[in-house]
């Protein structure tokens, strides 16, 4: 399926959007679908850390497994579903501006259908996130520059 791609700019340095961004504990507040978020794995955030969102698709609640592929600080990270029908797939890059003061954020999103997923990512996931991802940002661009950290 072809990604997904939003950016935004926003007033907060590179290092305090990637640690909003990518601290499991907010994402709830961010992304519109996610309903709640528990870690998996002890310690700091790396690669192999894993954290379950439960997200809401249309009527249903689903938990979805994420897994830490890549992780930069501050310019990029990579999370990848590893369960459930819809496996979702993030990357995010922040780009600094204006000498470190604001940030670009760039967000690409991908979905991996399994079983029932093959019906329900054209349907009803695919179009979900389209409509998704913009309010994402601007949430996230909000979230940051009204003090969040």
């Amino acid at each position: 399926m072809a990604r997904i791609e939003e950016a935004i700019d926003i007033s907060r340095r590179p290092d305090e959007v990637f640690s909003f961004l990518t601290d499991p504990k907010h994402i709830a507040a961010w992304e519109e679908s996610a309903v709640a978020v528990r870690t998996l794995s002890e310690g700091p955030l790396g690669v192999g850390s894993r954290f379950q969102v439960q997200r809401r698709v249309g009527i249903l609640k689903l938990p979805m497994t994420m897994e830490v592929m890549e992780i930069d600080p501050p310019r990029s990270w990579h999370f990848h579903g590893v369960d459930g029908p819809v496996r979702g797939d993030l990357q995010g890059r922040i780009e600094p501006l204006d000498n470190g003061e604001r940030s670009r954020l760039t967000l690409s999103v991908d979905l991996e259908p399994h079983g029932i997923g093959k019906v329900l990512v054209p349907l009803v996931v695919k179009p979900m996130v389209r409509k998704e991802i913009p309010r994402d940002k601007v949430l996230a661009k909000e979230l940051l520059e009204a003090g969040a950290s």
